[in-house]
């Protein structure tokens, strides 16, 4: 009995062991000044100054669905990042407990302005935020945000209402859409699309394009998961010719259309290419009960990674597949292909993160990037505690991987503290060429 007891107790310490970071690393990990991937920060607005830009498609529209535990109401990781963001002295949510917290964040942003946004990012310790935006705005300036503007609507300039019939959230998806587009067209100096393909991508797309880069755009981004499947054809040009101009006499099927979507966003990747823009895609899971899980799947992209003529552009998997992140791990063999870990991060625990990252490492490490995804969800986790929770939650994780595989004997502490830069910062910074 007794050696069965030393063999318990033995187990259980050598489980917390393995469960811990490395507390030196840990430590490094903590002062490495992070670039941060992806995410949709909200521009410091006071009163009825409110932003709608922080994202394309605004999740808040979509009906009611499951969501994971850790981003529930009530979920006791927002105390956390009240107590690190905001000096939050409390254990609860009384109301005269949150009324300080509002007071508090009011104060904040009145005595910042313009500068809340970077304190924000000092506090959780990320130098550069790709923010993915509509438009970026007073307060999330070059260089610690950088802008990632949204294409898909340039993918349907045609009637979209069959499309949008198909569920409640497609509805207001692309209702989102041809607003954004109507946009995109006004600041081309057109009224409507053109009347021929070869005028819309001409006058109105590569223009698009071209203006975004003028205005800091380092990569694009693509929701197009919550709207259709990931798979691309590689449709000849005549046939896209054909589906856009006969559309105006007769309305085009669900399956021309998608040709023609197919044809404009393998355009606008080649073109990005050319202008040296990364093309960010929306690759896993999503939010809503609509979402299409399946045809999220990161190996629908294979055919356009393997395609030579896009061989100039680069190609960042957001939120890392998940759940698909083995195929993510695969899919890196590609050269220019790059995978993201945001989203995982405040969706899902720590040691779940780990593992993902630990499979990358082991395979890639060059292609593996830091992010947040730090997005408004709601009054009480705006972006600020979901990129508290996300960061935090990233570096544990990286920690964990990092630990596991020198306590395995495949890496040592110098490499670990190597591979714990390239994936907080040095990656991003080779990928998009910053100083």
């Amino acid at each position: 009995m007794r050696i069965a007891c030393i063999v318990l107790i033995a187990a259980g310490r050598f489980a917390a062991a393995q469960s811990s970071v490395d507390s030196q690393l840990a430590a490094e990990i903590a002062k490495i000044k992070a670039i941060d991937n992806h995410a949709h920060p909200v521009r410091p607005a006071l009163g009825s100054d409110k932003d709608n830009d922080y994202d394309a498609l605004r999740v808040e529209s979509m009906e009611p669905y499951t969501e994971p535990v850790r981003t529930r109401e009530g979920t006791p990781l927002v105390l956390d990042a009240w107590r690190a963001l905001f000096g939050y002295r409390y254990t609860d949510r009384a109301p005269d407990h949150v009324r300080e917290l509002r007071d508090r964040k009011k104060q904040l942003l009145e005595e910042k302005r313009d500068g809340y946004a970077n304190w924000v990012l000092d506090q959780l310790g990320i130098e550069t935020m790709l923010a993915n935006r509509v438009a970026m705005g007073p307060g999330l300036a070059a260089p610690r945000f950088l802008w990632v503007p949204f294409e898909d609507a340039l993918m349907y300039p045609l009637s979209n209402a069959t499309l949008a019939a198909r569920n409640s959230d497609r509805k207001a998806f692309y209702a989102d859409e041809e607003r954004l587009l109507q946009r995109y067209l006004k600041e081309s100096g057109v009224k409507e699309p053109p009347a021929t393909l070869d005028l819309y991508l001409q006058k109105v797309v590569t223009p698009t394009l071209e203006r975004h880069k003028r205005a800091g755009a380092i990569a694009v981004k693509f929701e197009a998961a919550y709207l259709r499947s990931l798979s691309f054809e590689d449709v000849p040009r005549a046939e896209a010719v054909r589906i856009y101009s006969g559309a105006h006499a007769l309305p085009a099927t669900e399956a021309a259309y998608t040709k023609l979507q197919d044809f404009i966003f393998r355009y606008i990747a080649e073109e990005c290419g050319r202008l040296g823009m990364a093309v960010h895609i929306h690759a896993a899971a999503g939010a809503g009960g609509y979402f299409h899980i399946a045809g999220a799947n990161p190996l629908l992209l294979e055919p356009l990674f393997n395609d030579p003529k896009l061989r100039k552009t680069n190609f960042v998997m957001l939120h890392g597949g998940w759940p698909f992140t083995r195929e993510v791990a695969a899919l890196l063999a590609k050269p220019n292909v790059y995978a993201d870990f945001s989203e995982q991060t405040f969706m899902n625990y720590p040691r779940a993160v780990a593992q993902v990252i630990r499979e990358w490492l082991e395979y890639a490490p060059e292609k593996v990037l830091f992010a947040t995804d730090a997005y408004p969800f709601s009054d009480e986790m705006s972006w600020e505690e979901a990129g508290w929770v996300a960061t935090t939650t990233g570096r544990e994780a990286l920690g964990l991987a990092l630990t596991e595989m020198m306590r395995d004997g495949e890496i040592t502490r110098d490499r670990a503290l190597e591979l714990a830069g390239m994936v907080l910062r040095d990656n991003a910074r080779k990928l998009y060429q910053l100083k």
